[in-house]
């Protein structure tokens, strides 16, 4: 798939020739410098924009054959999100933020799978915490546990230590990836640090655009 924009007399191409796929379970890397289409690439993966030519399946679903209700739908029933900034409500604490994506879903056990999944981050004491009374570190585990409270099939997490020091961006890499293990979910991690690539099972490398020696 490629993605272009309109870019004054012509068209600036930010994608071009990207085709991968991805087994149920495993864990891939899409690595590359700042400006490399790295966080389009995760757009159009999750269907948060439509790729200029080509397609997106998830889960076997073609995102390009619904409309902007449907594949918000297909986000709500398969995906989760972990973003760098966070992007916590910050009107609620900690454990109603969790709650947030299955209350959307009108499910009703949220309180109690919000609780177990707070305290699994190590955010039990934390529950009726705002966003502006936690570290950053912190608030990053609070996204975790919301990203997992729907037990997405497939986690897109773009640059999810961009905003931390090293030592706490490992911690909430390693729950990342235990909370991952525990659920057998499909995780897409953006980053440009290419000892945590490594950690995944598969490496997308981009440069300008394009795959360079994807493994």
């Amino acid at each position: 798939m490629s993605k272009s924009y309109p870019n004054g007399d012509g068209t600036l191409t930010v994608l071009k020739g990207i085709s991968f796929a991805l087994a149920p379970g495993s864990t891939c890397a899409i690595l590359g410098p700042s400006g490399s289409g790295k966080t389009t690439l995760l757009g159009l993966c999750a269907g948060l924009d439509q790729p200029t030519a080509g397609e997106v399946r998830l889960d076997g679903v073609h995102l390009g054959a619904l409309n902007e209700d449907g594949r918000a739908r297909v986000r709500s029933d398969f995906v989760g999100f972990v973003f760098q900034n966070f992007q916590l409500i910050p009107t609620l604490t900690a454990l109603e933020n969790v709650m947030v994506p299955m209350e959307l879903r009108g499910q009703n056990q949220a309180h109690d799978q919000a609780i177990d999944l707070l305290r699994r981050v190590g955010l039990g004491e934390r529950l009726a915490h705002y966003p502006a009374q936690l570290s950053g570190g912190e608030q990053q585990r609070v996204a975790l546990a919301r990203a997992f409270i729907n037990r997405p099939k497939i986690l897109f997490a773009d640059e999810p230590t961009g905003n931390l020091d090293a030592e706490t961006g490992h911690l909430v890499i390693e729950r990342l990836f235990a909370l991952n293990a525990e659920a057998g979910t499909t995780l897409v991690l953006v980053t440009h640090d290419t000892e945590l690539a490594e950690r995944t099972q598969r490496i997308i490398r981009l440069k300008g655009g394009a795959m360079v020696n994807g493994d």
